[in-house]
């Protein structure tokens, strides 16, 4: 029997609330990764699992439905309230997953599937490649000299969300003649290096920069056509990204929202508690309204994972924009009910104050987002 999207999201909600939750002011501020933490909430059960719910079953992975993942991310953001660990999750369980899945050759999908949905291998990939043909790849690709089907790549990738602890890489390079071809780049490849860097936001997620140095990487190594990632892996990928990065921070405003109704219950001012204040109330109506519309937009772009496709870039990307905005609401709301003290950087308000800028700016930001529900809109392809 399928399990009710609400049953998967309170499902992780209790779990990461007791695993992640307790730790994460300190992990925060610490600038900590903690891969016992990931370790166990990727392998916990009994329930659908955190680090492989959109991989087959008879691949390992929990098998769920794209609106069912959403649920679960969505209840990690909410339990853990650590923006940093939930992208993570999110990047590893969907975004290095489902191309994969999608567009990998059998051997692709036996050798890689089965360990990323254990939690045993971590895929990894630059939140740069999120946007499709807006930008070009930073990365490219010749043919190797000394091979018919291998292929050199060079180039930096930065905002690589989980590059320190990853096992292999989705990379998209663009070739001489305009065409771009997806890789999936193991750690140990000669001319491959890691380095530590990244932003100042969501510092319990380990950032990495990608240097590709002459990299060789054989045939096996492309995923989907070649030439066919403008066409393949990068629609994909922008819609992923704007619904399942975004699905955390759903959770996430809940939680901001459950914060700012405790405030103003427990705040005084002028010597009356402050939810007696009507603008208050209003305030705390606006939030938990935010909320609820969120919802609905990401439920319903990542159900139509579900039907044999994938959202349109303009539902994905109205969902995206939308929960974008409500974030820097929620956020700027709970700081001031919360008091001189919201912004304290212990708290999930001073936490999500921080990160809301950063998560707002990935996925293209508005200036991607709004061309392509405005190009929806106009059918201009």
């Amino acid at each position: 029997m399928e399990i009710p999207h609400s049953a998967a999201g309170e499902w992780a909600r209790e779990l990461a609330g007791r695993v992640a939750g307790p730790t994460a002011a300190d992990r925060d501020r610490d600038r900590r990764w903690d891969p016992r933490l990931f370790a166990e909430l990727a392998a916990a059960g009994p329930g659908p699992g955190l680090a492989g719910p959109l991989v087959p079953r008879d691949l390992g992975g929990g098998g769920l439905s794209a609106a069912q993942t959403a649920a679960l991310l969505a209840g990690l953001g909410e339990g853990a309230r650590d923006p940093g660990l939930a992208l993570v999750f999110a990047v590893h369980a969907v975004l290095a997953t489902v191309p994969l899945r999608a567009f990998g050759s059998p051997r692709q999908r036996e050798r890689y599937l089965p360990r990323m949905a254990s939690g045993e291998w971590v895929g990894a990939l630059s939140l740069q490649q999120t946007q499709g043909a807006s930008v070009t790849p930073a990365v490219t690709a010749r043919p190797a000299a000394d091979g018919p089907d291998g292929w050199v790549l060079t180039g930096e990738l930065d905002l690589v969300a989980g590059a320190p602890v990853a096992r292999h890489f989705l990379i998209v390079a663009a070739h001489d003649d305009g065409g771009r071809t997806a890789f999936v780049v193991d750690r140990a490849t000669p001319g491959l290096s890691v380095g530590e860097a990244g932003p100042a936001a969501m510092p319990t997620c380990p950032w990495g920069r990608l240097v590709l140095d002459g990299c060789t990487v054989p045939g096996t190594a492309v995923l989907g056509t070649v030439g066919g990632a403008a066409d393949e892996v990068e629609p994909l990928l922008a819609a992923l990204d704007w619904v399942f990065s975004g699905a955390p921070w759903l959770g996430l405003i809940r939680a901001l929202t459950r914060d700012a109704v405790d405030g103003a219950r427990e705040r005084r001012l002028f010597g009356r508690p402050l939810h007696h204040d009507q603008s208050v109330r209003f305030t705390l109506a606006d939030l938990a309204a935010r909320c609820e519309l969120a919802e609905g937009m990401l439920y319903r772009a990542a159900a139509q994972f579900d039907s044999g496709g994938r959202p349109s870039h303009q539902d994905a990307a109205a969902a995206r924009l939308f929960v974008a905005d409500a974030v820097r609401t929620v956020t700027e709301a709970a700081a001031r009910l919360s008091g001189p003290l919201g912004l304290d950087s212990g708290s999930l308000t001073g936490r999500a104050h921080r990160d809301a800028l950063f998560f707002a700016g990935t996925g293209g930001g508005t200036e991607v987002l709004r061309p392509v529900i405005a190009a929806s809109l106009l059918e201009l392809g």
